[in-house]
């Protein structure tokens, strides 16, 4: 926070007139109470620790309603210094691209094409790096975003009146005018709920996503328009489509795993809704060229060559004759959009189900062709300009979303797949009720029977084999339908054994039979995409895949999709099953050993990384990510998801939003061109040895006999679980064991009590077997140096280590108790977190934690005495909760409102 003067200054606006609307609606005592709150908590960041317990007498007691305003107080002002903090991002990137003209921003599209080209890129090259640049961007529903619509909505409204207020030709009363707006915008913030009523619903979360969309559809043609602009002004005589390097997916309405409330019906609405969406905003890009493009044959001859497309359209289409009636007969282009215009009406006039009209659109190259009519005559008549940024705009916007938006993925957990098949071979009398199948009689069953599968109607089976049934019926259907684009792959949760991979293509076949077949099902190939998420699946991993691919008929598949493999890697669960350097890691290891197992086989992989958005779930810069990938194994082709509270932070501004998507790219570009040195042999050895460390370290602490209580009594684990932020359960199944927990309340609950446990646990204990090495130290600094993953693997942790607060987590530590056992686990915590720290100092040589990013050490510190007093607050409501044989609504709702408004100031949830 509050790093730069003009920063500084909007922090302290927007203070003063928080602080006047909480002294207007909870009086002046109330706006006492949390001042004095504010400097104790000040006093306490700064080293005093009596100032806590102090604060702590304070606390308890407050009344709820006393609680309730001064929770909100902070809350809600983090939310604003957030807000500031955003815009103040947004002036920088403007401040530096002034400072830099003419040269490229750095870290910008034209900065990667130059930097290619200064290293010896050809022309040639170039083209062919573009054309195999493919980078989607998968939108989970995962529950993490922790902000209601609502409150993002009036945040979204106090960030548009403050970009306005920093016009300046503004006049006083205009001015005036908007500090009033801001005023008023800060008051109905007060006044709203923070907390969500219910639990959002899975159609609820599809629109969500969906909201996000009309920044990206402006944002992504400008993207692929700069890097076409980049490489024609970098290499003049190169030409390069581009319009396929982005794309877009998503999970919400297709993410089935452990959670009940994702049915077929839920999947075959949100597969609809994202074609209207697409064909919606198509129709507007249109009509907005429509507007714009007058251009008429009698000045532009040139554009006579859309009139034997417009005979062949009205001969097909007789009612278009009256439809372009209105429209001079001169002004073809228009003319010819409006035949575009109105095939987009039909395709959204469409029923889902009987027959299609004719003149709806069968697949976005369909209309893509029909909109490179204008272009081409646009060029012909000499207006090139046009042609290349209103056209060429719209013809990437078809490329990047297609005729569906986002492409729909569905997950779903291998043990309930494989629980299904075993049913519906019961059923058929293939196996014996009760019968243990083996890895390889499976794979035998799955050979023998799926090619008549389409043939084969089971009766007598659960709800979930019927759902599952019914499931790959919506998902066939809509791929005759739609074609296959509207679909990403079918991931399937914890890939364990080959079987697992060849249940998805027996289902698929099965789906042939849907509504009698079609003449289509031969050319419609699902993508199967396995998820190894535990540290002993990405060890097996290549095995796993191996054995696949030595099945004919998994070859065959795969033959089809292009010699493509999708391969997801999970690194929440692989964190939260092996620690963090254990994770990272095997991680890196998998994709190395997968890349040279399908390459065996004439295969490319593509890799689907798992990341979230905090440290814990293999967050940080997403550039870094990428450029530490194994060089290797990266030619430029992946997949990311974009999970929970980051949609916000990226996509609801348009300028972060831009900068988000080119900076991915721009490391796109980078890794995929020209790849960091590979580390030697020692490195991998190294890696590996303080791998194995860090793993007994991590895997002693969560099997300790006392951890889970610890954990329970420590963390909020238990009111994160009841709060209402999304549709998906906390669990997949019950169970208190780590194992039965997903990975987002695991990783949100150690950032609520500022340990971030998941980003650096073990990682002390690997490093520090290494230090103790004859010249340990030296070859982990070089190693630092030199490797870009080691070096992103260990400026992640310390980030994790700067913002983890010991003072305040110690508290939260004496609510487990004082029995040996739980005092024997918060022992190994500190002993780690220390050894981590000094391990990491000794690494990158620094004194202090982020010494060479002050700016954010400082925002760290100023951030805290926001957040501290946030945390005791949580602790003392924590107390009155636990003590309360049944809690109160009212402790409840104190409860979440405290969970919520640290995460405001963690700015991260899990």
């Amino acid at each position: 926070m509050a790093t730069d003067e003009r920063l500084r200054r909007e922090i302290d606006d927007l203070g003063r007139t928080f602080g006047d609307t909480v002294r207007r609606f909870a009086g002046d005592e109330a706006f006492q109470l949390v001042e004095t709150v504010r400097r104790l908590a000040r006093r306490f960041c700064d080293g005093d620790l009596a100032a806590a317990d102090e604060l702590d007498a304070l606390l308890r007691d407050l009344t709820a309603d006393q609680l309730r305003i001064v929770i909100r107080s902070f809350g809600t002002f983090l939310e604003l210094a957030n807000l500031a903090e955003d815009r103040q991002r947004v002036r920088s990137l403007h401040d530096r691209e002034r400072k830099s003209h003419p040269a490229p921003r750095r870290e910008s599209i034209l900065d990667a094409v130059r930097k290619l080209k200064e290293q010896g890129v050809s022309a040639e090259a170039m083209a062919d790096l573009v054309e195999r640049v493919r980078v989607e961007l998968v939108f989970t529903a995962h529950p993490t975003e922790a902000k209601r619509k609502s409150i993002r909505g009036k945040l979204r409204s106090l960030r548009q009146i403050l970009s306005r207020l920093d016009v300046a030709s503004l006049t006083p009363r205009e001015e005036e005018s908007l500090r009033g707006l801001v005023r008023r915008e800060i008051v109905k913030l007060w006044q709203t709920d923070i907390i969500r009523p219910t639990r959002p619903t899975v159609l609820e979360e599809v629109q969500r996503g969906l909201a996000f969309m009309p920044v990206i559809w402006d944002t992504a043609p400008r993207i692929v328009g700069e890097l076409r602009q980049a490489v024609a002004e970098v290499y003049p005589a190169q030409e390069v489509a581009a319009g396929g390097v982005l794309r877009f997916g998503s999970w919400m309405g297709g993410d089935r795993d452990g959670h009940p409330y994702v049915t077929p019906e839920i999947t075959e609405q949100t597969l609809r809704w994202l074609r209207k969406a697409a064909l919606e905003r198509h129709w507007a890009s249109c009509d907005a060229l429509i507007t714009s493009i007058s251009v008429s044959t009698r000045q532009a001859p040139a554009c006579a060559a859309l009139l034997e497309p417009l005979a062949t359209a009205c001969a097909n289409w007789p009612e278009l004759v009256e439809i372009l009636e209105p429209i001079p007969p001169l002004e073809t282009p228009r003319r010819w959009l409006r035949v575009i215009g109105w095939r987009i009406e039909q395709s959204l006039a469409a029923p889902s189900q009987g027959p299609t009209p004719s003149a709806a659109y069968g697949s976005a190259e369909e209309m893509a062709s029909d909109a490179r009519l204008v272009r081409d005559a646009l060029i012909a008549a000499g207006d090139d300009d046009v042609a290349h940024t209103e056209v060429d705009a719209w013809l990437d916007q078809i490329a990047t979303f297609g005729l569906h938006m986002a492409a729909l993925d569905v997950r779903q957990h291998s043990e309930l797949y494989a629980g299904v098949m075993t049913e519906l071979w019961q059923a058929i009398g293939l196996v014996e009720k009760g019968e243990e199948l083996t890895e390889r009689r499976r794979c035998e069953l799955l050979a023998e029977t799926q090619p008549i599968a389409a043939n084969l109607d089971p009766v007598g089976l659960s709800e979930t084999a019927r759902e599952t049934l019914q499931l790959f019926r919506v998902l066939r259907i809509a791929a005759r339908r739609y074609g296959m684009a509207c679909l990403g792959g079918h991931v399937v949760s914890m890939t364990k054994q080959p079987s697992d991979l060849l249940t998805i293509l027996w289902l698929w076949k099965w789906s042939e039979r849907a509504d009698g077949g079609s003449e289509l099902d031969g050319s419609l190939h699902l993508p199967v995409i396995p998820l190894f998420e535990t540290i002993d699946d990405l060890v097996e991993a290549p095995e796993i895949l191996g054995t696949a691919l030595e099945s004919p008929a998994y070859r065959s598949h795969v033959a089809a999709c292009g010699d493509r493999q999708t391969v997801m890697i999970g690194y929440s669960d692989s964190t939260k099953d092996g620690g963090y350097l254990s994770a990272a890691w095997s991680l890196q290891s998998a994709q190395i050993a997968l890349n040279t197992l399908a390459k065996s086989h004439g295969v490319h992989v593509t890799f689907f990384h798992g990341r979230g958005g905090s440290l814990g779930r293999g967050g940080g810069p997403a550039a870094r990510s990428i450029l530490s990938l194994p060089p290797e194994t990266f030619d430029g082709s992946l997949r990311l998801t974009e999970q929970g509270e980051v949609l916000s932070e990226r996509y609801d501004d348009p300028a972060i939003a831009h900068r988000h998507l080119e900076q991915v790219l721009w490391a796109v570009l980078i890794a995929a061109t020209t790849p960091p040195p590979k580390p030697t042999s020692d490195y991998r050895d190294q890696m590996q040895r303080m791998a194995d460390a860090s793993l007994a370290s991590y895997r002693a602490l969560v099997t300790h006999p006392a951890f889970v209580r610890f954990f329970r009594l420590a963390t909020p684990i238990g009111e994160i679980e009841n709060l209402p932020i999304g549709s998906r359960p906390a669990k997949r199944k019950k169970g208190d064991a780590i194992e039965d927990l997903r990975a987002i309340p695991w990783v949100f609950s150690w950032t609520q009590c500022r340990c971030l446990l998941p980003a650096w646990y073990g990682l002390g204990a690997g490093l520090e077997a290494a230090l103790g090495e004859p010249g340990g130290q030296e070859s982990l600094h070089e190693m630092y140096t030199q490797w870009p993953f080691f070096r992103a693997t260990i400026d992640n942790a310390a980030l994790a280590l700067a913002k983890s607060n010991r003072p305040v987590f110690d508290r939260y530590a004496q609510l487990a108790g004082g029995d040996a056992a739980l005092r024997d686990v918060a022992e190994l915590l500190d002993a780690e977190y220390a050894r981590a720290r000094d391990a990491l100092l000794a690494v990158t040589g620094e004194k202090e934690l982020l010494d060479t990013v002050p700016w954010l050490q400082d925002s760290i510190k100023v951030r805290n005495r926001y957040v501290d007093p946030l945390n005791l607050i949580q602790l003392e409501v924590m107390r009155r909760v636990r003590s309360a044989d049944n809690p109160s609504e009212e402790l409840r709702h104190l409860s979440q409102l405290s969970i919520k408004s640290v995460a405001a100031g963690m700015r991260t949830t899990g």
